[in-house]
């Protein structure tokens, strides 16, 4: 009678315990993110509002050999690879916190001879035992809250790698076409120095000029010489780095590479940029920083559920045999609950409470930091575009200052020393030329990258 009425005192205050189960912790709630209305004004003359087509941003520069390049990493990048491993990763740890919703039940078994002064024989056990932890006050609950957070946080890891890698395919590929622009320019600039310097030494020859101009030709054309290489190889170290991004050996892309192309640029001058709110639904990084502060705070209501008392319904089954069968069971609820541990658990709570506070400071660092850099991208593609234009005008005085002072110099009219420095000034003029058209098509990639270009939140993601 006694044991049944402990039982039944036991079993109330088990059922009990489960209608009155909740979830310690804080909820999460998607902290409230200032940002400005609009992006500033000063420098929006080339960047238009609108929603831009951020998905595939590439194709605005009409590529090919842009495209397929992307397309290819899209399969081959080995950073991808390792992203989507992690992904992988990310969903099976999601599937150990889940699995403590289910009991733990062992089977197991023994078989021995045995000899005592009453049997000689074999002797067999077989038997199951359960262990059921009720999640009373949610520690299960938040566990796989936060593993949730975070295997999302991992994809929005693989969408920030997208984002980046499609930049760096772009830029690498612009790098090249633009080297390959400023070394025609120095390549002709060259061409045409060695030119002068026949002509000196003709003219020295007949008599005409002194040994110093054929010295200053050869001084000249020397040193245009000598800015090549170092283009060239800036050049084949672009084409590695882009053979690697798209899961390649070095040199692999040399040939497809190697033949002059112009300098990508974007048929339409007006770039569509978005509203500074769009970020925090298409920037991966945002998005992952805030699915972190999300697992964060789920992992508070894990370590403060240590504090209650732990229901736990265990169970046990067993055959004996010794001679004769002998069937055992058990089962019964088990409470266990940290009365006294030195402010351990405390401890732990308020470390996961400043975890969560430092995870909250770097999502909004994270937002400080992609607005900064649109503001900054759009601002340098304003700026760029400007410049480009004094440029063009520049190289195309000092290529015709070239011409004139050359024949004035045929005819005696003027001194050496100004072909000289026109010629010096052509080279400058044209490889600034290249770098800053170069620099613009970089800059408008910038721009695509700071708006979290190179992949499209799906439908139920609009409204995050």
């Amino acid at each position: 009678m006694k044991k049944y009425l402990v039982s039944s005192i036991f079993a109330g205050f088990s059922i009990i315990l489960l209608n009155g189960c909740m979830t310690v912790g804080p909820d999460y709630e998607v902290p409230e993110t200032s940002v400005p209305d609009a992006w500033h004004e000063a420098v929006l003359d080339e960047v238009e509002s609108g929603e831009p087509n951020l998905q595939t941003w590439w194709t605005v520069f009409g590529d090919e050999t842009l495209n397929g390049l992307i397309t290819k990493a899209s399969t081959n990048n080995l950073t991808l690879k390792t992203a989507a491993a992690r992904i992988e990763q990310a969903a099976a740890l999601r599937g150990v916190s889940a699995s403590q919703y289910w009991p733990d039940i062992v089977a197991g078994g023994s078989a021995s001879a045995v000899k005592t002064l009453n049997y000689e024989g074999d002797a067999y056990q077989a038997g199951l035992s359960m262990a059921w932890e009720l999640d009373l006050w949610g520690r299960i609950r938040r566990s796989v809250e936060s593993a949730d957070a975070t295997l999302q946080a991992s994809v929005e890891n693989y969408r920030d790698i997208l984002v980046v890698l499609y930049a760096d395919i772009a830029r690498n590929y612009i790098d090249v076409r633009t080297l390959q622009a400023r070394i025609a320019f120095a390549e002709n600039n060259l061409k045409a120095q060695l030119e002068t310097m026949e002509l000196t030494q003709n003219r020295f020859d007949s008599g005409l000029v002194p040994a110093l101009d054929v010295s200053q030709s050869q001084l000249n054309s020397s040193r245009t010489e000598a800015v090549i290489p170092p283009l060239k190889q800036l050049l084949i170290e672009a084409i590695n780095r882009l053979s690697v991004l798209t899961g390649d050996m070095p040199y692999a892309l040399l040939q497809e590479l190697g033949k002059p192309q112009p300098i990508p640029t974007c048929a339409d001058a007006q770039i569509a940029r978005g509203l500074p709110a769009d970020l925090l639904r298409q920037r991966p990084d945002i998005r992952q920083a805030e699915r972190q502060l999300a697992s964060q705070t789920a992992q508070i209501g894990e370590a403060k559920a240590d504090l209650y008392p732990t229901l736990t319904l265990p169970g046990t089954l067993a055959v004996q045999s010794l001679g004769s069968s002998d069937v055992t069971y058990g089962f019964g609820p088990q409470l266990r609950w940290n009365i006294f541990n030195g402010k351990r658990i405390r401890s732990r709570v308020a470390a996961q409470e400043a975890s969560t506070k430092a995870a909250l400071y770097a999502y909004e660092q994270t937002v400080l930091l992609a607005l900064e850099e649109v503001e900054d991208s759009m601002a340098a593609y304003a700026n760029e575009t400007d410049r480009v234009v004094s440029l063009e005008t520049a190289s195309a005085a000092a290529k015709k200052s070239v011409e004139l002072v050359t024949e004035l110099y045929k005819s005696g009219l003027t001194d050496f020393q100004n072909v000289l420095n026109m010629e010096q000034a052509l080279l400058v003029q044209q490889d600034a030329l290249a770098t800053s058209r170069g620099l613009i098509s970089l800059d408008l990639v910038g721009i695509y990258k700071s708006l979290g270009g190179g992949w499209a939140p799906a439908m139920d993601d609009q409204g995050e």
